[in-house]
């Protein structure tokens, strides 16, 4: 009797795991919510003005799209009609992570900020490698768009309205 409770607790065992493996393989080939909901950074596109700048500054972000895996920005502040600060921004898909890319004339190399959170109106990157910042984040809002750059404990926050 003992062993014929075992033979079957055995079995029940292999039948539920081969279950579990088939699931798990089965679970694996659907789209996580995450990619159902998220479909692109369109939302990002166009010309747009930050609205919290220094008096007598302008900041801008120009934004396109290059593929379905990359947009292209380049964001600007102007000072007496003069451009003193620039920086050219890439948005690329690798995997199932967006990183942002950052280059500035000054630097050599650009700098890349690994995706760590996307959805269909935000993405937040980080790169904590470098000193400042470590974190990027951006989400649209109605016809706001927002970006907060931090790291330590220092923090700018962006609020850009859209011009085109």
């Amino acid at each position: 009797m003992i062993r014929k409770v075992w033979v079957l607790c055995i079995a029940i065992l292999f039948l539920s795991c081969n279950e579990t493996k088939k699931e798990n393989v089965q679970a694996d080939l659907k789209p996580t919510i995450i990619n159902k909901e998220f479909k692109n950074f369109d939302w990002l596109l166009g010309k747009w003005k930050r609205l919290n700048e220094e008096e007598g500054k302008a900041t801008f972000e120009n934004w396109e799209k290059i593929s379905e895996t990359e947009y292209s920005g380049i964001g600007f502040t102007m000072q007496n009609a003069d451009t003193i600060k620039q920086e050219n921004i890439g948005l690329v898909k690798v995997g199932k992570h967006w990183n942002l890319v950052v280059k500035v004339p000054e630097e050599m190399q650009s700098v890349t900020f690994k995706g760590v959170a996307h959805a269909a109106d935000e993405f937040t990157c980080e790169n904590n490698i470098i000193d400042f910042p470590n974190k990027i984040k951006y989400w649209k809002h109605g016809d706001h768009m927002y970006a907060i750059v931090s790291g330590g404990e220092m923090q700018i926050e962006f609020e850009f309205e859209k011009l085109e």
